[in-house]
């Protein structure tokens, strides 16, 4: 079992570190970085190389093995990947012309310091974690989930982590401004008015097409799939990720995948363009509340900070089975074995998905698992059933005769849909439903997809409507 670090374990940084002053500025080929930081890092000189942890962490074993036999480190196959990086780093910073930097979301601990966990680790405590002093935690007005980047030194004697040396970015924006940001929770919540489109160049892209007319997604959206076994609600998570990537480059997008099959992240990993954090079904509950409480975390930071951010979690239900092993017993259990208390948190993290006024916003895509014949997902369902403002319901009798997407048109939709069509397309919507209403599922489907593949987007499909 892992010793919990104290600050036996590492030596605080000398106050004067933690109060110096900071450089505006990080290299070029770090994502997402504003022009106004990327001058330089860390005032490097010429003769001085710069490595980067987060790049060693991307490279999978094998790449990883072969850099590390370069620098002819010994005893590799005993390692875990993270202990190699460990080596790795510490060996380069052995060099007096080596410039380290790091990054990662910050973990605060009751003990007042705290850690940046990366994200190729799932937010998971590794060895290559980099401390963060409490008087750099308190110069900044630094929370957990702030996502920092900086220059880090070394581990001292009897000290076993590296350490952040100097702070520059914070939620990919100058430290100083750290201090002039509002709390998530004073942020005034308004209703979704600006669409996340997900039709895109593919005309035979029939999910997001179907998407955009009777359900559409705003920046802001509390959406709830809800998905019996086997229709397709994967494969739905995807397109719209990948849409999103296309349609919304300036969006922030994170998939949280919680209990999951292992080959299902890896597919997810590699077909989508954002971030992915998992927590697989042979990790213990403990480790799905963990994983989901940095992401929520990190999601509200940047939030604060004037971003859009999405979430795409599978699924909200098995996130609410595993609050509900960890939540201590109240003694009032509902029916299915769900503690009375257990809902409360899974609630929170839904209920934080918003639109801001004055910039940001924060929309969360869930899946809540249906007809899986546990009295406990139906007890979760009813929990959640009318706290979103967009539902997308699913129908096993679509997936069962293969006709994609699996939804049933009737039963979707979204509130205030009118706040993100514009007045000619919402003329024309208002009228296709009435003309869907009467219909079943699969008709209703059958008929829409029959039009759509006479059309190459929404907009000349809309407009050949003679209802």
């Amino acid at each position: 079992m892992k010793k919990k670090p104290t600050h036996s374990d590492v030596e605080p940084l000398e106050e004067k570190i933690a109060t110096q002053e900071t450089q505006n500025g990080v290299s070029q080929e770090t994502k997402g970085i504003s022009k106004e930081t990327q001058n330089s890092v860390s005032q490097k000189t010429p003769e001085q190389e710069v490595t980067r942890i987060a790049d060693l962490q991307r490279m999978n074993i094998d790449q990883l093995v072969v850099f590390a036999k370069a620098m002819n480190l010994p005893n590799l196959a005993t390692m875990t990947k993270s202990q190699i990086v460990f080596e790795v780093v510490k060996a380069k910073s052995e060099s007096p012309n080596e410039v380290l930097v790091a990054e990662g979301v910050l973990e605060i601990l009751p003990d007042g310091f705290g850690f940046l966990r990366s994200v190729n680790y799932n937010y998971l405590p590794s060895a290559e974690d980099i401390y963060v002093s409490p008087a750099q935690i308190r110069r900044f007005d630094l929370k957990k989930g702030d996502t920092i980047y900086g220059t880090i030194r070394p581990p001292k004697d009897k000290e076993k982590y590296f350490a952040l040396l100097r702070i520059d970015q914070i939620n990919f924006e100058p430290p100083n401004l750290a201090k002039e940001r509002i709390s998530f929770v004073n942020l005034t919540p308004l209703f979704p008015d600006e669409r996340l489109c997900m039709e895109t160049s593919d005309e035979k892209n029939y999910t997001a097409r179907v998407l955009d007319l009777i359900a559409p997604i705003g920046k802001g959206q509390r959406s709830l799939i809800v998905a019996p076994p086997r229709t397709g609600k994967t494969m739905i998570m995807q397109n719209m990720a990948n849409s999103i990537a296309v349609n919304n480059p300036e969006v922030k997008l994170m998939v949280l995948l919680i209990d999951e099959r292992p080959e299902e992240v890896t597919d997810m990993e590699r077909i989508i363009k954002g971030e992915v954090i998992s927590s697989t079904f042979d990790e213990p509950p403990e480790r799905h509340v963990q994983i989901a409480e940095m992401c929520i975390e990190k999601a509200r930071r940047l939030v604060e900070y004037g971003h859009d951010v999405v979430i795409l979690l599978d699924s909200l239900t098995r996130l609410a089975r595993a609050y509900n092993t960890v939540q201590p017993h109240s003694g009032k259990i509902l029916t299915g074995g769900v503690d009375a208390n257990a809902l409360h948190k899974p609630k929170r993290f839904f209920g934080a998905a918003r639109n801001i006024e004055d910039g940001g916003s924060l929309t969360i895509v869930a899946t809540a698992l249906v007809d899986t014949g546990s009295r406990m997902d139906e007890v979760i369902f009813e929990e959640f059933k009318g706290t979103g403002n967009n539902e997308l319901v699913l129908d096993r009798r679509l997936a069962d005769r293969r006709i994609w997407p699996a939804f049933d048109c009737i039963k979707s939709g979204t509130r205030k849909e009118e706040l993100l069509y514009h007045p000619d397309e919402l003329e024309k919507i208002y009228r296709l439903r009435p003309a869907i209403a009467d219909l079943s599922p699969l008709d209703a489907m059958n008929l829409l997809i029959g039009k759509l593949k006479k059309s190459k987007n929404n907009i000349e499909f809309l407009l050949s409507l003679k209802l």
